[in-house]
């Protein structure tokens, strides 16, 4: 909780918001999970977010899917990066589903839930594809270059996949993949 945020001359105004990347100390509450923020230095802004709302819907869906997938306050250095190389990267190409995919794969990788791709019923392209989207890094994603009828394959995949092991999916989905 960051008390008079709002205010003129407040230390806080500016510093928070979506998607800001900033180092913080906080009074950790005895009676619930609000802490009060005491400062912040800010390190990252991710301006490009607010240019276009596919990028936003994206970064949002895949924050939504750690939150569900995670218990909270856990120290998950590794999922860190993964969200923070996301956010690097996303802006710098135009927003596609494979990018989404891409988070929901690398992600259950580390969660230590990948789906068994050579046992699946997908097409062999869409095998390699999802292979490639857990071993590629950020920058080397958007070389890959599905056809619309893989997309819609492996969307459909890993939309019945992440509803079977999580019994729901975050919202947003749908209007992060759905470009």
């Amino acid at each position: 909780m960051a008390k008079g945020a709002r205010r003129p001359k407040s230390p806080f105004r500016g510093k928070l918001d979506l998607f800001y990347l900033a180092d913080f100390s906080f009074a950790r509450s005895r009676r619930s999970d609000l802490h009060n923020l005491r400062e912040i230095v800010l390190r990252a802004t991710h301006e490009a977010l607010r240019h276009d709302l596919a990028w936003l819907q994206q970064a949002s869906y895949c924050a939504a899917f750690i939150e569900q997938t995670t218990e909270t306050e856990t120290p998950l250095p590794q999922i860190y990066e993964l969200l923070a190389g996301l956010l690097r990267q996303l802006a710098k190409h135009p927003p596609q589903p494979l990018t989404v995919f891409a988070f929901e794969m690398k992600l259950l990788k580390e969660l230590g839930q990948l789906p068994d791709i050579q046992e699946s019923k997908l097409s062999a392209g869409a095998k390699q594809i999802l292979a490639k989207l857990i071993e590629l890094d950020w920058p080397a994603l958007p070389h890959l270059k599905p056809s619309a009828p893989q997309t819609r394959e492996l969307n459909q995949f890993l939309h019945g996949f992440l509803i079977y092991h999580l019994e729901k999916i975050p919202r947003g989905r749908s209007a992060a993949v759905d470009l």
